[in-house]
């Protein structure tokens, strides 16, 4: 099996990334993050002339979530399960059932300074999603919970953490929160693989050429559980994907993450 998730900061703009890649990696499942449109414009029919079958929860404004599978897709469910109205607003958390394997797509909130409302509720989301944990999912059986959390679990995970000092993405409540979902009974895949750093690095600010001075965080993560983990057979950044290339539009600032297991 394997899967990639990937932030692709606009599926309107990236359709052309996304489909290539698809190509080329030829993934059973694709999870994808700030896709910015609406559930109207998603493009199904495409996906599907290329063997996907898909859910996306999106409200063409920010945020927005899909999954692709050509494994199957049933149960799909947008956002968490106690609060509806709260979940269609923020388009923040997509779910299904692929292939075997429970698979949650998330999109956690930025937080953008530590100071600020959005930090709070950056935390608030996180518990929430712990709490969706206990009330959906069983951690005996596979699933994984993969996306763009917004959080480097350790120094590790920095290209320099002294250049953090202060900021979000690193604090100790952030990553208390993120060991709250591993303490449920999930796995960091890449740690799995790869137990020490630095990186490998998923994203990269747009400025100053960070990701060609290497620059950059692992914010994006698949957390798996143990039927998952034990059988994972690798776990890398697809690099690649990070670069202009041949297409005309600039790539995401992140990279995918693509997980293989048996």
């Amino acid at each position: 099996m394997r899967l990639v998730t990937w932030n692709i900061n606009s599926l309107n703009a990236r359709q052309a990334r996304v489909e290539a890649l698809l190509g080329e990696l030829q993934p059973d499942i694709c999870c994808l993050q700030e896709t910015k449109i609406a559930d109207r414009s998603f493009p199904a029919m495409a996906f599907e002339a290329l063997g996907y079958e898909s859910a996306h929860h999106g409200n063409g404004r920010w945020n927005g979530v899909a999954i692709l599978s050509r494994v199957g897709l049933s149960e799909a469910r947008a956002g968490f399960v106690d609060d509806e109205a709260d979940s269609i607003e923020e388009c923040r958390l997509l779910q299904a059932n692929c292939g075997g394997t429970r698979v949650m797509c998330v999109y956690v909130p930025n937080g953008r300074s530590v100071d600020s409302e959005h930090y709070a509720a950056k935390l608030t989301w996180l518990a929430r999603l712990r709490d969706e944990l206990g009330r959906t999912c069983d951690p005996t059986t596979p699933l994984v919970v993969c996306g763009d959390f917004n959080i480097a679990p350790g120094d590790d995970d920095v290209f320099d953490p002294a250049a953090f000092v202060g900021a979000t993405h690193v604090t100790p409540q952030e990553r208390a929160a993120l060991g709250d979902l591993l303490a449920w009974g999930l796995v960091d895949a890449q740690r799995h693989v790869v137990p020490c750093g630095p990186g490998p690095f998923t994203w990269w600010d747009y400025r100053a050429g960070a990701f060609h001075k290497g620059e950059g965080m692992r914010i994006d993560l698949a957390l798996c559980t143990r039927p998952v983990a034990e059988h994972l057979i690798e776990v890398r950044v697809e690099r690649e994907a990070r670069k202009k290339g041949t297409f005309d539009v600039a790539p995401s600032d992140h990279a995918p993450l693509v997980l293989d297991w048996q």
